[in-house]
């Protein structure tokens, strides 16, 4: 049994090249298209959107992937509004070759980036701001069932998006940032002190706590709130043993478990799994996603979504072909930033399969 440690992002902001997620939901060929028509359909997606994800070239940066989609076809454009928008073009990391300030796709990348940013936006664009999050999220989920379908470990970054629309920030971003009231000066003060996760401000004493982040009583019960709600999730995994053979299943068992008072067990029994996210719209509640893979050759050997309110023991499924297999196993949220695990797993042996009743067959045929 192995305890995770955290681990590093997979999504890499301010790249203007090709990406691992910018293959997000390109497509080609049958079996990806049934894929995204199967996706689509789970996330009430219209055939419009499936045709343009398997249309997307590879140069496309993954913000422009999601923008492109067709649920942000109606985002309105307004007279005038385009001098406005070069205003927030010139603030924001991420930039286009040919960036078209009339087109409702260019302006959702705009928006999209104002919201990692948090800028503050006049009150018409804020409201198209919250029509662009309230549907992002089911299309990066879209993005994470067809990538995983086709094996793609690169799903990883979809999900690192999926965390920084929630928690309105940057995955280069410090993870302090999602604590209310961590502003600037307190997110220096607290890395110039060693402190730089939020797991970091739950270890503090009190009293060096209060010194070190400088705030009014009613600020520190907004902190308390958030780290106290902030999920502390303790994995542990094991690898059913067994003589491992090409194509046959392997079994890797994971625990998960979410730190709770013992001294109060109802109140741990009805935790509350709603996401604490002020720039979010929606209420949200956290999820997690299992996922094993291979580093080595980015290919994804299984996937699970789950949602943890306490204990919860998963069985996850793959098959490996024959040779030595150094795995990982990845869990992480889709809501928090900083609250992943990345875990090695021992190397895996996978000896030749045996060959099967109708092969035998055909070679004695050959005899």
């Amino acid at each position: 049994m192995t305890h995770a440690r955290r681990r590093p992002s997979h999504y890499h902001p301010c790249s203007s090249s090709a990406s691992p997620t910018t293959t997000v939901i390109l497509v080609n060929g049958p079996c990806l298209y049934l894929a995204c028509s199967l996706v689509a359909r789970s996330y009430y997606l219209p055939r419009s959107s499936e045709k343009q994800h398997r249309s997307c070239p590879y140069d496309l940066h993954p913000l422009e992937v999601v923008s492109s989609s067709a649920e942000f076809e109606t985002i309105p454009i307004r007279r005038h509004e385009d001098a406005l928008l070069k205003r927030i073009y010139d603030r924001v990391p991420v930039k286009l070759d040919t960036p078209d300030f009339e087109a409702p796709h260019f302006k959702t990348f705009l928006l999209l980036q104002a919201h990692f940013s948090r800028l503050q936006l006049p009150p018409d664009l804020a409201a198209d701001q919250v029509l662009v999050l309230e549907k992002v999220l089911n299309l990066l989920s879209a993005c994470v069932d067809v990538m995983s379908s086709n094996a793609w470990l690169n799903a990883l970054g979809a999900m690192d998006l999926s965390q920084m629309c929630v928690q309105a920030m940057w995955e280069t971003d410090s993870p302090l940032k999602q604590i209310p009231h961590f502003e600037p000066e307190v997110i220096k003060r607290c890395k110039d002190a060693g402190v730089e996760s939020v797991y970091d401000i739950m270890e503090l004493e009190d009293d060096v706590r209060n010194k070190l982040l400088q705030m009014s009583p009613a600020q520190m019960r907004d902190v308390a709130t958030f780290v106290n709600s902030y999920p502390t999730l303790d994995v542990s995994h094991e690898l059913v043993k067994g003589e491992y053979t090409a194509g046959a299943p392997i079994y890797l068992q994971v625990a998960l478990s979410r730190d709770a008072d013992d001294e109060d067990e109802e109140d741990a029994a009805a935790a509350d799994p709603i996401v604490i996210a002020p720039f979010y719209p929606l209420k949200k509640m956290a999820n997690w996603w299992l996922v094993v893979g291979d580093p080595t050759t980015r290919q994804l050997l299984v996937i699970k979504k789950v949602t943890v309110t306490k204990n919860l023991m998963v069985k996850l499924e793959f098959t490996l072909p024959q040779g030595a297999h150094k795995l990982k196993l990845f869990v992480i949220c889709d809501s928090y930033v900083g609250a992943d695990h990345d875990i090695t797993l021992d190397p895996i042996e996978v000896a030749e399969g045996e060959e099967s009743d109708s092969d035998e067959e055909m070679e004695s045929d050959e005899e």
